[in-house]
C-alpha cells in the first residue's frame, strides 16, 4: 500500500485539484498492477503560519508542499534503478500539478515493512499471489488476523 500524506498551506488545492493529483499518484501504481484501493493519498492542510523551510516561513503566492510516501505493498530493495525510476514517475506525476505552477516542494519514500501491515484486519496477500483478488476494486483476502 502506497500512503501519501501531502502537507499544504490552506486554500492551495481545491476539491478538483485534489481529485486530479490524487488520480495521477493512483496511476503511478496501477500501471504497474496494484489494485487502486491499496492507493491511500491524504492531504493535510496547515495555516501557512504553520510551515517553516530553513527557519523561515515561505511566501503564500509560493506555497511549499511536502510529501511524505510509505511504500509498503512492494519495496524496491535497494536496487538503485528502481528507486531512479520511481522518482521520476513520481516526478512526472507531480510536475503539472505542483511545479507547473511554480510550487515548491519536496518529497521522500520510506519503505515500510510488510509484516507491518493489515486491511480491514486482514492480511494482505503477496502482490503476486491469486488471494489478490478484487471485486469492485476492494480487497477480497482470505486471512483475517484475530
Amino acid at each position: 500500500m502506497p500512503l501519501w500524506l501531502i502537507y499544504h498551506p490552506e486554500g492551495t488545492f481545491t476539491s478538483d485539484a485534489k481529485e486530479a493529483l490524487a488520480a495521477e499518484i493512483t496511476s503511478i501504481y496501477t500501471a504497474v498492477g496494484l489494485p487502486a484501493f491499496y492507493v491511500v493519498i491524504n492531504f493535510i492542510s496547515l495555516p501557512n503560519s504553520s510551515i517553516f523551510v530553513g527557519g523561515r516561513n515561505p511566501p503564500p503566492e509560493k506555497p511549499f508542499i511536502r510529501f511524505s510516501v510509505d511504500h509498503i505493498a512492494v519495496h524496491l530493495g535497494g536496487d538503485v534503478k528502481r528507486q531512479a525510476g520511481i522518482t521520476a514517475r513520481i516526478e512526472t506525476k507531480l510536475k503539472p500539478h505542483i511545479a507547473d505552477r511554480g510550487y515548491d516542494y519536496e518529497f521522500h519514500v520510506d519503505e515500510t515493512p510488510r509484516e507491518l501491515w493489515r486491511i480491514n484486519g486482514f492480511i494482505p496477500p503477496p502482490l503476486t499471489s491469486v488471494g489478490r483478488r478484487t471485486r469492485d476494486d476492494k480487497p477480497d483476502f482470505e486471512i483475517r488476523v484475530v
